[in-house]
């Protein structure tokens, strides 16, 4: 009987948000898949895991995919990933490293080894698990993968900055940063703007923000719950040391 495939949000950097269910599953498994935006380059996913989780005798499996902004395609069928930005032999490596792990993983399920996809924050919000997704069930439509929340990002930056994100029939938005350029109706509909990994456009929201009369309400929060954390409750005091590609800015009215 084939295994099952856990995907697990190990939250957004510190270990003790790591949930039970999580927790258990992780010291169940024999095999953990990782996945890496450089192949030099560390996992944080992993790094949480090991101060909670001991994983002494398990398979590590490092899973490297290159850090390009992707989106997917929706015909009939679930379907792959395609470049927004870039093509031609980016795009084909792209695809190649998707391939390459989907087919690993599904032969240590065929063999009847359960094993856990560890992710940063929640497996549902921004996840590139979801490409992968893709590609599974394209080899097995009928294979057994269960997914286990995660404290995201969003949740721990606005509890570590003491913000609620919406009462009663508030509003309530999660917006990439790539859409800087176009946040005027977004900042005009709703109650609460959350914009994600804001560290390469800070200066452009800045100036939305200051159209829209609303920079005295944006808090900038960096690396939520781990050691090297910051809150600056003025937008306009964030320097260039404290940009980070995790980081978001909360804009409540």
């Amino acid at each position: 009987m084939p295994g099952t495939l856990y995907v697990i949000g190990v939250g957004p950097g510190d270990p003790e948000l790591l949930t039970l269910k999580a927790a258990k599953v992780l010291r169940e498994v024999t095999c953990i898949c990782v996945p890496k935006g450089r192949e030099e380059g560390s996992s944080l996913a992993l790094s949480i895991v090991k101060k909670a989780v001991d994983l002494d005798g398990k398979e590590i499996i490092e899973a490297y995919f290159p850090m390009r902004k992707t989106t997917k395609q929706k015909p009939a069928h679930r379907s792959r990933s395609t470049e927004k930005e870039g093509s031609g032999s980016a795009s084909c490596e792209l695809d190649a490293k998707w391939n390459e792990t989907a087919e690993t993983v599904m032969s240590i399920l065929a063999g009847g080894i359960d094993m856990a996809f560890i992710t940063i924050g929640d497996p549902t919000i921004y996840s590139t698990f979801f490409y992968l997704y893709d590609r599974l069930l394209e080899l097995n439509p009928g294979l057994a993968v269960e997914i286990i929340p995660g404290v995201s990002s969003i949740n721990a930056s606005a509890a570590r900055a003491e913000i609620s994100l919406g009462l009663a029939d508030e509003k309530v938005a999660i917006v990439p940063a790539t859409y800087a350029d176009s946040l005027k109706g977004v900042l005009e509909a709703f109650d609460t703007v959350v914009l994600m990994k804001v560290h390469k456009v800070l200066d452009r929201i800045i100036q939305a923000l200051d159209v829209a009369r609303l920079t005295e309400k944006a808090v900038y929060i960096s690396r939520a719950g781990m050691s090297d954390e910051r809150i600056i409750r003025n937008i306009r005091e964030v320097k260039e040391s404290d940009l980070n590609y995790f980081s978001i800015v909360i804009v409540r009215k």
